[in-house]
């Protein structure tokens, strides 16, 4: 496939602080004068700071990237290098086709004109031809949502109407590059979905799309890649489920597998210890992301150290910051005392069960002693994964592509009559 987007070592440096006053009095002017003649003048300091360092990649046509990372990790500014708002410090980027852009709310709109006014504006800003603004106005103007304030003054508009008209005239400006910025976050959770079926149409027609954003299960259902950056450097590059799992995972300090080698230290007391904790898939290796439509395993490790009271596996799943639920093998080989030795038992959660984000694992080897559990070993968050929903509409969100709330989101079994 040929290139759209080829950049090689970016690198933006900001200098902090006052190098020199904007302008000054005659009286001031005088005095710095006469203080370099005696060498007194004391030079203004500044700190310099890199918004990148060295981001090199390749884009594809057609392909779909995602740029996510922490605020300041250098996202917007690598945008604005790519739409040469702002030049780099070091390195070059060619871009190849025709570049829409949506980086700042409102960018190019005139507050004192209407909002059809600025439509023509915004879209001659863009690179498109009278002609072909007036055949899309309709068009743009459904879209918007705003038709009826279209000949009211823009400076009357609320920030989700200025993007709500500003995303619209980009989208149908039908370029064959889409750079996009956190600018969605204004709009509500109906013209967000909208705004990304729109995209995901423009990825779909063979166009490029470069999107930079927070919300990380837009980035994972609509990029096919993502690049993590992290103090203007990538740090991560690869498909986008795999890059915001990582992200995701580096935030929460857990990965999707734990081990314990030296068993003295090792999470435990004198009867049982645990030696590992891991998330697998269906074929038994370890993953850091599940399609919500596949069963995830809790695989946990652990040895007897001598005979005593029966112990079985636990775990604590975590979703969204709350608890999902708590689970323990109920088999009846755990009700005997289990003879010393090492064991691994998991425990598998059901396809179409967990919502999408984050999800952390608490595992524990416990004992009961009604009404209480008794801990002999846990350690909180040991291990994390991704739940992704890739959006074909066969999981329990079916067509919708809003935020899906709770901690679980069964696809339940419907029986319907006519009454």
């Amino acid at each position: 496939m040929p290139v759209a987007i080829q950049a090689e070592g970016l690198s933006k440096r900001y200098r902090i602080g006052e190098l020199q006053a904007a302008y000054g009095t005659l009286r001031e002017s005088l005095s710095h004068a006469s203080k370099r003649l005696t060498g007194k003048e004391r030079r203004s300091g500044y700190d310099e700071i890199w918004a990148l360092r060295d981001v090199s990649f390749s884009l594809e046509e057609g392909q779909a990237l995602g740029v996510i990372g922490r605020n300041g990790a250098g996202k917007s500014t690598l945008l604005k290098v790519l739409t040469r708002i702002t030049t780099p410090t070091h390195g070059r980027a060619e871009i190849r086709g025709r570049v829409g852009s949506l980086l700042e709310v409102g960018t190019g709109f005139h507050p004192e004109l209407t909002g059809r006014e600025n439509v023509y504006l915004n879209g001659a800003i863009l690179g498109m031809k009278r002609k072909e603004i007036q055949a899309k106005l309709p068009e743009i103007a459904e879209f918007s949502g705003v038709e009826k304030f279209l000949d009211t003054p823009v400076k009357r508009y609320s920030s989700g109407m200025h993007v709500r008209l500003a995303f619209s005239v980009a989208a149908h400006f039908e370029p064959e590059i889409m750079l996009v910025d956190e600018v969605l976050s204004v709009g509500d959770a109906e013209f967000q979905a909208r705004c990304l079926g729109r995209m995901e149409d423009i990825g779909s027609t063979g166009r490029t799309v470069v999107f930079v954003s927070h919300q990380l299960q837009a980035v994972a259902q609509l990029c096919d890649r993502a690049i993590l950056l992290e103090e203007g450097r990538i740090v991560r590059d690869g498909p986008s489920e795999e890059v915001v799992a990582h992200y995701l995972q580096t935030a929460a300090g857990a990965g999707s597998s734990r081990t314990w080698p030296d068993l003295e230290s090792a999470p435990g007391d004198e009867l049982v210890r645990l030696r590992s904790a891991r998330v697998v898939g269906a074929d038994g290796s370890t993953i850091d992301y599940v399609d919500v439509r596949e069963p995830v395993g809790i695989e946990i490790g652990f040895t007897v150290l001598e005979d005593g009271a029966p112990v079985l596996p636990k775990i604590k799943v975590v979703a969204g910051g709350q608890i999902a639920f708590n689970a323990m093998d109920v088999d009846p080989r755990w009700y005997e005392p289990s003879p010393p030795g090492d064991y691994v038992a998991t425990a598998w959660i059901p396809a179409n069960y967990l919502n999408e984000g984050l999800v952390t694992v608490d595992p524990a080897i416990c004992s009961i002693d009604s009404p209480k559990l008794h801990h002999h070993a846990s350690v909180w968050e040991a291990v994390s994964f991704h739940v992704q929903d890739p959006g074909e509409g066969d999981s329990s969100r079916g067509t919708f592509t809003g935020q899906w709330r709770g901690v679980v989101r069964p696809l339940l079994e419907w029986t319907t009559t006519e009454a």
